[in-house]
């Protein structure tokens, strides 16, 4: 069977019979409950009994939310179809539900959120569903809003099953540019069924509390350092460094010459600006030294 990102947009993929259907499986609930709680642990929140506001992006019909509410936490639902947030509303999720494009940014308020999962949902991203759409430019739209709506030092960890190996550069190069430091944290490495990937970020620069977790083995137990070292496909937690790139200044190499600096006068003259007169000494450069 073809992945769901191949036959259709989400929003139209997850349509009114498509949403109950999901919602409806046995299957599915115990699927999505164990990769909430592992994802909720993943972003190891102090055990203090304080609730936290955390975003679940992708929230489809609440069923990674209600995790987050058994836990005590307050949440912000994203989802882009309609028929999977009605479905959560019928079953009374607690959090709110937001009908939004994640791949035109989040629209939060800067430090506001202290953490966020998404479960099965950022690889959407990488798709254009539209001739509007750029996956590359969607991937930096989320990522730049992601960073900047959390709060220092919080994490957000995002399961996703990326097509290949170029979906998952791609993903994590985004989010290293955005600011993010980081890595990849795989469970049950060496199973094609059970292997979930988990990417697990940490907004500002990488320190000893913001180490990842190792990822878990045969019978839930972490894996060991062997296990690590056994090669890419294996790996079960993947670093990476944080690469915000420096703003590029334009640069012109000739110069502004006597017709811009012309120009420009007339232009505060119209504005009503005091503007010394022209002259033959207007925009002539000045010798290093007398």
């Amino acid at each position: 069977m073809p992945r769901p990102e191949l036959q259709a947009p989400p929003e139209i993929f997850y349509n009114e019979s498509e949403a109950r259907k999901y919602t409806t499986s046995s299957r599915m609930i115990e699927i999505q409950a164990k990769i909430s709680e592992r994802a909720l642990e993943l972003l190891a929140l102090p055990n203090d009994g304080i609730p936290r506001l955390l975003l679940d992006i992708g929230c489809g019909s609440g069923l990674s939310g209600e995790t987050l509410s058994e836990h005590g936490h307050h949440w912000i639902g994203y989802d882009i179809s309609q028929s999977m947030l009605d479905v959560a509303l019928e079953r009374e999720a607690e959090g709110d539900l937001l009908l939004a494009d994640m791949g035109q940014g989040l629209g939060l308020r800067p430090g506001v959120i202290d953490g966020a999962i998404s479960i099965s949902a950022v690889q959407w991203l990488c798709y254009a569903d539209k001739s509007s759409h750029e996956p590359r430019m969607r991937l930096k739209a989320f990522f730049g809003s992601l960073y900047r709506c959390l709060a220092r030092g919080a994490r957000a960890v995002l399961q996703l099953y990326a097509e290949n190996m170029d979906q998952s550069e791609m993903i994590m190069t985004y989010a290293m540019r955005a600011g993010f430091a980081g890595g990849v944290v795989v469970d049950w490495p060496h199973s094609s069924k059970a292997r979930k990937a988990y990417l697990v970020l940490t907004c500002g620069p990488p320190s000893v509390q913001t180490s990842l977790p190792k990822g878990k083995g045969e019978n839930g137990e972490l894996c060991s350092d062997d296990d690590e070292s056994d090669g890419e496909e294996s790996q079960t937690v993947g670093i990476f460094e944080r690469n915000r790139p420096r703003k590029k200044f334009r640069v012109n190499k000739k110069g502004k010459g006597r017709e811009w600096v012309l120009k420009k006068k007339e232009q505060m003259r119209r504005k009503g600006h005091a503007v010394p007169p022209d002259t033959k000494y207007t925009a002539r450069k000045r010798k290093a030294h007398f």
